[in-house]
Protein backbone atom coordinates (compact mmCIF):
# COMPACT_ATOMS: atom_id res chain seq x y z
CA UNK A 1 0.00 0.00 0.00
CA UNK A 2 1.52 3.24 -0.68
CA UNK A 3 0.36 7.15 -0.75
CA UNK A 4 1.37 9.57 -2.61
CA UNK A 5 0.67 13.73 -1.73
CA UNK A 6 -0.16 15.82 -4.65
CA UNK A 7 -1.42 18.90 -2.91
CA UNK A 8 -1.90 20.87 0.24
CA UNK A 9 1.09 20.06 1.37
CA UNK A 10 2.89 22.78 4.05
CA UNK A 11 -0.01 24.76 2.11
CA UNK A 12 -3.59 25.24 1.97
CA UNK A 13 -4.88 24.71 -0.94
CA UNK A 14 -4.72 21.71 -4.01
CA UNK A 15 -5.97 18.86 -1.69
CA UNK A 16 -5.15 15.74 -3.39
CA UNK A 17 -3.50 12.09 -2.97
CA UNK A 18 -3.43 9.09 -4.61
CA UNK A 19 -3.78 5.99 -2.67
CA UNK A 20 -2.39 2.36 -4.25
CA UNK A 21 -4.03 -0.55 -2.25
CA UNK A 22 -5.59 -3.72 -3.04
CA UNK A 23 -5.10 -3.16 -6.62
CA UNK A 24 -6.61 0.05 -6.59
CA UNK A 25 -5.27 3.03 -7.74
CA UNK A 26 -7.82 5.71 -6.11
CA UNK A 27 -7.76 9.17 -6.15
CA UNK A 28 -9.03 12.00 -3.29
CA UNK A 29 -10.04 15.23 -4.45
CA UNK A 30 -8.28 17.16 -6.95
CA UNK A 31 -8.42 20.80 -5.96
CA UNK A 32 -7.02 24.04 -7.22
CA UNK A 33 -3.99 25.57 -6.04
CA UNK A 34 -4.46 29.42 -5.11
CA UNK A 35 -1.90 30.64 -3.58
CA UNK A 36 0.32 32.58 -5.88
CA UNK A 37 3.44 30.66 -5.08
CA UNK A 38 2.17 27.66 -5.70
CA UNK A 39 -0.32 28.89 -9.24
CA UNK A 40 2.08 27.16 -11.52
CA UNK A 41 0.96 23.34 -10.58
CA UNK A 42 -2.23 23.85 -11.87
CA UNK A 43 -0.46 24.30 -15.56
CA UNK A 44 1.35 20.86 -14.68
CA UNK A 45 0.68 17.45 -16.37
CA UNK A 46 -0.82 15.77 -13.62
CA UNK A 47 2.02 13.49 -12.38
CA UNK A 48 0.46 10.24 -12.42
CA UNK A 49 -0.71 8.11 -15.55
CA UNK A 50 -4.23 9.27 -15.14
CA UNK A 51 -5.60 5.93 -17.38
CA UNK A 52 -4.34 4.12 -14.58
CA UNK A 53 -6.87 5.72 -12.00
CA UNK A 54 -9.89 3.65 -10.97
CA UNK A 55 -11.98 5.90 -8.90
CA UNK A 56 -11.80 9.97 -7.82
CA UNK A 57 -13.58 9.91 -4.01
CA UNK A 58 -14.45 13.45 -3.60
CA UNK A 59 -15.00 14.52 -0.05
CA UNK A 60 -16.46 17.69 -1.05
CA UNK A 61 -17.25 20.58 -3.46
CA UNK A 62 -14.62 23.57 -2.57
CA UNK A 63 -12.69 24.98 -5.51
CA UNK A 64 -9.59 23.85 -3.57
CA UNK A 65 -10.86 20.35 -3.23
CA UNK A 66 -12.67 19.64 -6.64
CA UNK A 67 -11.46 22.54 -8.95
CA UNK A 68 -8.80 20.68 -11.18
CA UNK A 69 -11.62 17.81 -11.73
CA UNK A 70 -12.16 19.51 -15.29
CA UNK A 71 -8.02 20.18 -16.10
CA UNK A 72 -7.93 16.36 -15.18
CA UNK A 73 -10.56 15.61 -17.78
CA UNK A 74 -9.35 17.97 -20.45
CA UNK A 75 -6.14 15.56 -19.69
CA UNK A 76 -8.20 12.20 -20.46
CA UNK A 77 -9.85 11.33 -17.28
CA UNK A 78 -12.79 9.21 -17.62
CA UNK A 79 -12.63 7.33 -14.12
CA UNK A 80 -16.15 7.16 -11.72
CA UNK A 81 -16.16 10.04 -9.49
CA UNK A 82 -17.92 9.53 -6.00
CA UNK A 83 -19.73 12.32 -3.98
CA UNK A 84 -22.93 12.39 -1.62
CA UNK A 85 -25.83 14.28 -3.86
CA UNK A 86 -25.38 18.02 -2.68
CA UNK A 87 -21.38 17.62 -3.11
CA UNK A 88 -22.62 16.01 -6.52
CA UNK A 89 -24.74 19.28 -7.27
CA UNK A 90 -22.28 22.07 -5.83
CA UNK A 91 -19.33 20.92 -7.48
CA UNK A 92 -21.28 21.47 -10.75
CA UNK A 93 -22.11 24.71 -9.70
CA UNK A 94 -18.37 25.21 -8.92
CA UNK A 95 -16.25 23.89 -11.86
CA UNK A 96 -18.85 25.21 -14.47
CA UNK A 97 -17.94 28.78 -12.22
CA UNK A 98 -14.24 28.01 -12.29
CA UNK A 99 -14.26 27.49 -16.11
CA UNK A 100 -16.17 30.44 -17.10
CA UNK A 101 -13.79 32.60 -15.17
CA UNK A 102 -10.88 30.40 -16.40
CA UNK A 103 -12.36 31.54 -19.84
CA UNK A 104 -13.26 35.49 -18.79
CA UNK A 105 -9.79 36.19 -17.40
CA UNK A 106 -7.83 34.37 -20.41
CA UNK A 107 -9.68 36.90 -22.53
CA UNK A 108 -9.10 39.67 -20.12
CA UNK A 109 -5.61 38.81 -20.02
CA UNK A 110 -4.83 38.58 -23.71
CA UNK A 111 -6.69 42.00 -24.37
CA UNK A 112 -4.57 43.21 -21.47
CA UNK A 113 -1.16 42.00 -22.55
CA UNK A 114 -1.50 42.89 -26.15
CA UNK A 115 -2.53 46.38 -25.15
CA UNK A 116 0.98 46.31 -22.95
CA UNK A 117 2.58 44.84 -25.31
CA UNK A 118 3.89 41.80 -23.60
CA UNK A 119 3.35 38.22 -22.97
CA UNK A 120 2.26 36.44 -19.62
CA UNK A 121 4.17 33.55 -17.80
CA UNK A 122 1.12 31.08 -18.82
CA UNK A 123 -0.40 30.52 -22.47
CA UNK A 124 -3.18 32.96 -23.03
CA UNK A 125 -6.05 30.53 -22.71
CA UNK A 126 -7.90 29.10 -20.12
CA UNK A 127 -6.57 26.98 -17.67
CA UNK A 128 -9.89 24.65 -18.73
CA UNK A 129 -12.92 25.67 -20.69
CA UNK A 130 -16.71 24.84 -19.82
CA UNK A 131 -16.87 22.33 -22.20
CA UNK A 132 -14.11 20.64 -20.08
CA UNK A 133 -15.94 21.11 -16.81
CA UNK A 134 -19.55 19.59 -18.66
CA UNK A 135 -17.15 17.05 -19.87
CA UNK A 136 -16.73 15.81 -16.02
CA UNK A 137 -20.23 16.15 -14.62
CA UNK A 138 -21.65 12.30 -16.33
CA UNK A 139 -18.14 11.15 -13.94
CA UNK A 140 -19.88 11.64 -10.92
CA UNK A 141 -21.48 8.77 -8.86
CA UNK A 142 -23.75 9.20 -5.58
CA UNK A 143 -23.44 7.78 -2.68
CA UNK A 144 -24.87 7.74 0.89
CA UNK A 145 -23.55 8.33 4.35
CA UNK A 146 -22.56 4.88 6.35
CA UNK A 147 -22.92 2.83 3.25
CA UNK A 148 -19.55 1.19 2.80
CA UNK A 149 -19.30 1.46 -1.65
CA UNK A 150 -17.13 -1.38 -2.96
CA UNK A 151 -14.14 -0.63 -5.06
CA UNK A 152 -12.61 -3.67 -5.45
CA UNK A 153 -12.79 -6.99 -4.38
CA UNK A 154 -10.60 -6.55 -1.11
CA UNK A 155 -11.47 -2.41 -0.55
CA UNK A 156 -14.25 -0.52 0.63
CA UNK A 157 -15.07 3.41 1.19
CA UNK A 158 -17.16 4.94 3.77
CA UNK A 159 -18.27 8.36 3.51
CA UNK A 160 -19.16 9.97 6.89
CA UNK A 161 -20.45 13.85 7.88
CA UNK A 162 -17.71 16.12 7.97
CA UNK A 163 -19.67 19.24 9.16
CA UNK A 164 -17.96 20.93 6.79
CA UNK A 165 -20.13 22.38 4.27
CA UNK A 166 -23.14 20.72 2.58
CA UNK A 167 -22.36 17.16 1.87
CA UNK A 168 -18.97 17.31 3.24
CA UNK A 169 -17.49 14.04 4.25
CA UNK A 170 -14.37 12.18 5.77
CA UNK A 171 -13.44 8.87 4.32
CA UNK A 172 -12.58 5.74 5.95
CA UNK A 173 -11.21 3.09 3.76
CA UNK A 174 -10.49 -0.27 4.55
CA UNK A 175 -8.06 -2.40 2.34
CA UNK A 176 -6.56 -5.55 2.70
CA UNK A 177 -3.38 -6.70 1.06
CA UNK A 178 -1.18 -9.61 1.28
CA UNK A 179 -3.17 -10.66 4.41
CA UNK A 180 -2.86 -7.24 5.80
CA UNK A 181 -5.99 -5.13 6.16
CA UNK A 182 -5.75 -1.46 7.12
CA UNK A 183 -8.10 1.24 7.78
CA UNK A 184 -6.99 4.56 6.45
CA UNK A 185 -9.29 7.66 6.66
CA UNK A 186 -8.75 10.73 5.42
CA UNK A 187 -10.79 13.87 7.21
CA UNK A 188 -11.31 15.81 4.56
CA UNK A 189 -12.44 19.35 6.04
CA UNK A 190 -13.84 19.04 9.37
CA UNK A 191 -16.51 21.65 10.38
CA UNK A 192 -17.34 23.22 13.35
CA UNK A 193 -19.34 22.22 16.04
CA UNK A 194 -22.48 24.17 17.09
CA UNK A 195 -22.61 26.29 13.49
CA UNK A 196 -26.19 27.78 12.06
CA UNK A 197 -27.41 25.04 9.36
CA UNK A 198 -24.83 22.19 8.69
CA UNK A 199 -24.78 19.27 11.10
CA UNK A 200 -21.65 18.74 13.79
CA UNK A 201 -19.05 16.93 11.87
CA UNK A 202 -19.32 13.12 13.31
CA UNK A 203 -16.42 11.50 15.22
CA UNK A 204 -13.97 9.42 13.08
CA UNK A 205 -13.41 5.49 13.29
CA UNK A 206 -10.44 3.65 14.86
CA UNK A 207 -7.92 4.23 12.17
CA UNK A 208 -4.64 2.76 11.45
CA UNK A 209 -3.66 5.49 9.03
CA UNK A 210 -5.20 9.08 9.41
CA UNK A 211 -4.78 12.26 7.12
CA UNK A 212 -6.00 15.36 8.78
CA UNK A 213 -6.47 18.84 7.66
CA UNK A 214 -4.56 21.21 10.15
CA UNK A 215 -5.85 25.11 8.45
CA UNK A 216 -6.51 26.25 11.97
CA UNK A 217 -4.40 23.80 13.73
CA UNK A 218 -2.61 26.72 15.43
CA UNK A 219 -5.20 28.73 16.74
CA UNK A 220 -8.79 28.81 18.08
CA UNK A 221 -11.44 30.79 16.83
CA UNK A 222 -13.06 33.14 18.97
CA UNK A 223 -16.88 31.69 20.71
CA UNK A 224 -19.42 31.40 18.68
CA UNK A 225 -21.81 33.01 20.38
CA UNK A 226 -20.48 36.72 19.69
CA UNK A 227 -20.58 36.00 16.17
CA UNK A 228 -23.90 38.41 15.21
CA UNK A 229 -23.11 40.74 17.63
CA UNK A 230 -19.65 41.53 16.19
CA UNK A 231 -21.20 41.45 12.54
CA UNK A 232 -23.70 43.75 13.53
CA UNK A 233 -20.76 46.32 14.74
CA UNK A 234 -19.29 46.04 11.78
CA UNK A 235 -22.13 46.84 9.44
CA UNK A 236 -23.09 49.34 11.11
CA UNK A 237 -20.05 51.15 11.59
CA UNK A 238 -19.46 50.82 8.43
CA UNK A 239 -22.93 52.74 7.44
CA UNK A 240 -22.19 55.07 9.31
CA UNK A 241 -18.85 55.50 7.67
CA UNK A 242 -21.15 56.21 4.41
CA UNK A 243 -19.22 54.08 1.50
CA UNK A 244 -20.71 50.13 0.37
CA UNK A 245 -19.48 47.05 2.79
CA UNK A 246 -17.20 44.50 0.96
CA UNK A 247 -17.77 41.40 1.92
CA UNK A 248 -15.64 38.82 -0.30
CA UNK A 249 -17.98 35.72 -0.21
CA UNK A 250 -17.21 32.43 -0.43
CA UNK A 251 -20.19 30.95 -2.47
CA UNK A 252 -20.91 27.90 -0.92
CA UNK A 253 -21.49 27.80 3.12
CA UNK A 254 -20.10 31.15 3.77
CA UNK A 255 -23.04 33.13 2.03
CA UNK A 256 -25.80 31.34 3.11
CA UNK A 257 -24.29 31.60 6.57
CA UNK A 258 -23.59 35.26 6.28
CA UNK A 259 -27.57 35.51 4.37
CA UNK A 260 -28.45 33.39 7.56
CA UNK A 261 -27.27 35.86 10.36
CA UNK A 262 -28.47 39.19 8.34
CA UNK A 263 -31.58 37.62 8.15
CA UNK A 264 -31.50 36.82 12.87
CA UNK A 265 -30.04 40.68 13.09
CA UNK A 266 -32.65 42.29 11.04
CA UNK A 267 -35.73 40.44 12.64
CA UNK A 268 -34.27 41.15 15.75
CA UNK A 269 -33.82 44.92 14.84
CA UNK A 270 -29.92 45.24 15.79
CA UNK A 271 -29.18 46.53 12.10
CA UNK A 272 -31.36 49.20 9.87
CA UNK A 273 -32.74 47.69 6.34
CA UNK A 274 -30.55 47.43 3.92
CA UNK A 275 -29.68 47.03 0.43
CA UNK A 276 -27.72 43.30 0.00
CA UNK A 277 -26.47 42.18 -2.92
CA UNK A 278 -25.81 38.97 -3.14
CA UNK A 279 -23.40 39.08 -6.27
CA UNK A 280 -22.20 35.64 -7.33
CA UNK A 281 -24.76 33.23 -9.65
CA UNK A 282 -22.60 30.62 -8.07
CA UNK A 283 -23.67 31.48 -4.44
CA UNK A 284 -27.15 32.25 -6.06
CA UNK A 285 -27.33 28.54 -6.92
CA UNK A 286 -26.00 27.36 -4.31
CA UNK A 287 -28.43 28.85 -1.95
CA UNK A 288 -31.19 27.27 -3.96
CA UNK A 289 -29.28 23.94 -3.32
CA UNK A 290 -29.26 24.46 0.12
CA UNK A 291 -33.04 24.89 0.60
CA UNK A 292 -33.32 21.97 -1.75
CA UNK A 293 -31.07 20.09 0.72
CA UNK A 294 -32.85 20.40 3.97
CA UNK A 295 -32.14 16.94 4.80
CA UNK A 296 -28.61 17.31 5.43
CA UNK A 297 -29.11 20.01 7.96
CA UNK A 298 -29.16 20.76 11.64
CA UNK A 299 -32.98 21.00 13.70
CA UNK A 300 -33.08 24.73 13.93
CA UNK A 301 -32.27 25.38 10.29
CA UNK A 302 -34.75 22.67 9.20
CA UNK A 303 -37.68 24.18 11.19
CA UNK A 304 -36.27 27.95 9.78
CA UNK A 305 -36.51 26.49 5.94
CA UNK A 306 -39.88 25.91 6.85
CA UNK A 307 -41.20 29.85 7.54
CA UNK A 308 -42.73 31.89 4.70
CA UNK A 309 -39.55 33.04 3.50
CA UNK A 310 -36.81 30.31 4.84
CA UNK A 311 -34.09 30.97 6.73
CA UNK A 312 -31.97 32.70 3.87
CA UNK A 313 -34.19 35.27 2.81
CA UNK A 314 -34.95 38.34 4.01
CA UNK A 315 -36.16 42.40 2.48
CA UNK A 316 -33.69 44.40 0.74
CA UNK A 317 -31.94 41.17 -0.48
CA UNK A 318 -31.08 41.36 -4.18
CA UNK A 319 -29.25 38.03 -5.98
CA UNK A 320 -27.38 38.97 -9.04
CA UNK A 321 -26.60 37.05 -11.24
CA UNK A 322 -26.04 38.75 -14.70
CA UNK A 323 -23.30 40.33 -15.67
CA UNK A 324 -25.80 43.76 -16.28
CA UNK A 325 -27.21 43.17 -13.10
CA UNK A 326 -23.45 43.30 -11.27
CA UNK A 327 -22.47 46.28 -13.39
CA UNK A 328 -25.36 48.09 -12.42
CA UNK A 329 -24.32 47.53 -8.38
CA UNK A 330 -21.50 49.86 -9.62
CA UNK A 331 -23.53 53.09 -9.47
CA UNK A 332 -24.39 52.31 -5.83
CA UNK A 333 -21.43 54.80 -4.16
CA UNK A 334 -22.73 54.01 -0.49
CA UNK A 335 -24.90 52.15 1.89
CA UNK A 336 -25.06 48.94 0.47
CA UNK A 337 -23.21 45.18 2.02
CA UNK A 338 -21.71 43.81 -1.58
CA UNK A 339 -21.19 39.86 -1.13
CA UNK A 340 -19.56 38.43 -4.17
CA UNK A 341 -16.67 35.86 -4.50
CA UNK A 342 -13.99 34.60 -4.40
CA UNK A 343 -13.86 34.64 -1.16
CA UNK A 344 -9.79 35.16 -1.19
CA UNK A 345 -10.39 37.79 -3.57
CA UNK A 346 -8.39 35.72 -6.43
CA UNK A 347 -11.10 36.05 -9.41
CA UNK A 348 -14.52 36.80 -9.31
CA UNK A 349 -16.67 39.85 -9.37
CA UNK A 350 -15.37 41.17 -6.04
CA UNK A 351 -12.21 42.00 -8.01
CA UNK A 352 -14.49 44.82 -9.88
CA UNK A 353 -15.97 45.70 -6.95
CA UNK A 354 -12.23 45.85 -5.20
CA UNK A 355 -11.30 47.85 -8.26
CA UNK A 356 -14.60 50.73 -8.17
CA UNK A 357 -14.52 50.85 -3.70
CA UNK A 358 -10.62 49.85 -2.59
CA UNK A 359 -9.66 53.66 -2.98
CA UNK A 360 -12.40 54.96 -1.25
CA UNK A 361 -11.84 55.92 2.63
CA UNK A 362 -15.50 55.95 3.24
CA UNK A 363 -15.75 51.97 2.05
CA UNK A 364 -15.26 49.41 4.36
CA UNK A 365 -14.15 45.88 3.25
CA UNK A 366 -14.96 43.15 5.76
CA UNK A 367 -13.06 39.55 6.18
CA UNK A 368 -14.99 37.06 7.02
CA UNK A 369 -12.95 33.68 6.23
CA UNK A 370 -9.48 32.36 5.35
CA UNK A 371 -6.92 34.13 3.40
CA UNK A 372 -4.46 32.09 2.25
CA UNK A 373 -0.69 33.37 1.86
CA UNK A 374 -0.26 35.18 -1.51
CA UNK A 375 -3.31 35.70 -2.24
CA UNK A 376 -5.22 39.39 -3.16
CA UNK A 377 -6.89 38.13 -0.03
CA UNK A 378 -4.24 38.13 2.31
CA UNK A 379 -1.96 40.84 0.88
CA UNK A 380 -5.25 43.49 1.93
CA UNK A 381 -5.78 42.36 5.17
CA UNK A 382 -1.93 42.09 6.31
CA UNK A 383 -2.44 45.71 5.57
CA UNK A 384 -0.16 46.07 2.16
CA UNK A 385 -0.42 49.69 1.29
CA UNK A 386 -1.19 49.21 -2.69
CA UNK A 387 -2.67 46.05 -4.33
CA UNK A 388 -2.87 44.92 -7.59
CA UNK A 389 -5.74 44.10 -8.95
CA UNK A 390 -6.41 43.56 -12.92
CA UNK A 391 -2.69 44.59 -13.93
CA UNK A 392 -2.76 48.08 -12.02
CA UNK A 393 -1.73 48.96 -8.60
CA UNK A 394 -3.93 50.70 -6.63
CA UNK A 395 -3.70 52.48 -3.10
CA UNK A 396 -5.53 51.06 0.05
CA UNK A 397 -7.02 53.47 1.44
CA UNK A 398 -10.67 51.66 2.36
CA UNK A 399 -11.35 50.46 5.96
CA UNK A 400 -9.92 47.23 6.25
CA UNK A 401 -12.20 44.61 9.02
CA UNK A 402 -12.22 41.34 10.02
CA UNK A 403 -14.86 38.93 11.70
CA UNK A 404 -13.17 35.98 13.41
CA UNK A 405 -15.23 32.78 13.97
CA UNK A 406 -16.90 32.11 11.08
CA UNK A 407 -14.81 29.73 9.50
CA UNK A 408 -16.31 26.13 8.55
CA UNK A 409 -13.25 24.60 9.75
CA UNK A 410 -12.37 23.48 13.06
CA UNK A 411 -10.04 25.38 14.96
CA UNK A 412 -7.00 24.26 17.19
CA UNK A 413 -9.08 22.92 20.01
CA UNK A 414 -11.90 21.37 17.40
CA UNK A 415 -9.34 19.47 15.21
CA UNK A 416 -7.66 18.22 18.50
CA UNK A 417 -11.18 17.12 19.91
CA UNK A 418 -11.90 15.05 16.61
CA UNK A 419 -8.47 13.49 16.93
CA UNK A 420 -8.75 12.69 20.54
CA UNK A 421 -12.39 10.95 19.94
CA UNK A 422 -9.91 7.85 18.07
CA UNK A 423 -9.56 6.63 21.41
CA UNK A 424 -6.27 4.85 20.11
CA UNK A 425 -4.71 7.26 18.24
CA UNK A 426 -3.30 6.00 14.30
CA UNK A 427 -0.13 4.49 14.32
CA UNK A 428 0.51 6.71 11.48
CA UNK A 429 -1.02 10.25 11.14
CA UNK A 430 -0.11 12.91 8.23
CA UNK A 431 -0.91 16.75 8.41
CA UNK A 432 -1.72 18.25 5.53
CA UNK A 433 -3.99 21.47 4.27
CA UNK A 434 -1.91 24.01 6.93
CA UNK A 435 0.40 26.20 6.13
CA UNK A 436 4.15 24.52 6.98
CA UNK A 437 4.28 26.40 10.41
CA UNK A 438 0.94 25.77 11.41
CA UNK A 439 1.15 22.06 10.09
CA UNK A 440 4.25 21.50 12.07
CA UNK A 441 3.21 23.11 15.36
CA UNK A 442 0.01 20.84 15.39
CA UNK A 443 2.08 17.61 15.01
CA UNK A 444 4.08 18.66 17.75
CA UNK A 445 0.86 19.02 20.06
CA UNK A 446 -0.28 15.52 18.52
CA UNK A 447 3.01 13.60 19.42
CA UNK A 448 3.15 15.95 22.92
CA UNK A 449 -0.74 13.52 23.72
CA UNK A 450 0.47 10.31 22.63
CA UNK A 451 0.30 10.23 18.68
CA UNK A 452 3.49 7.84 18.00
CA UNK A 453 4.39 9.16 14.47
CA UNK A 454 2.95 12.48 12.87
CA UNK A 455 4.47 13.41 9.66
CA UNK A 456 4.11 16.93 7.91
CA UNK A 457 4.49 15.26 4.47
CA UNK A 458 6.65 17.56 1.14
CA UNK A 459 4.65 17.95 -2.05
CA UNK A 460 4.56 14.67 -4.16
CA UNK A 461 6.02 12.74 -1.55
CA UNK A 462 5.22 8.93 -1.76
CA UNK A 463 5.16 6.82 1.45
CA UNK A 464 5.11 3.29 1.74
CA UNK A 465 1.93 2.36 4.31
CA UNK A 466 2.79 -1.11 4.77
Amino acid sequence: MKLRFLGANRQVTGSCYLLEAAGMRILVDCGLFQERPFLDRNWDPFPEPINDIDFLLLTHAHLDHCGRIPRLVKQGFRAPILATAPSRDLARLVMLDSAGIQEEDAQFKAQRHQKEGRRGPHPEAPLYTVADAEAALPLFRTVAYHEPVRLGDHITATYRDAGHILGSAFLEIEAEEEGQRRRIVFSGDVGQHNKPIIRDPEDPPPADVLIMESTYGDRDHHDAAPIQEALGEEINAAMQAGGNLLIPTFAIERAQELLFHLRSLLRAGRIHHLTVFLDSPMAVDATELFERYQSFMDEHARALFEGPRGALRFPGLHLSRTREESQAINRIRGGAIIMAGAGMCTGGRIKHHLDRNIMNPDATILFVGYQSPGTLGRQILDGNPQVRIHGQMHPVRARIRQVSGMSAHADRAGLLGWFSALKTPPALTFLTHGEEAVALNLAEELRRRGAPEVRVPQYRETVDLT
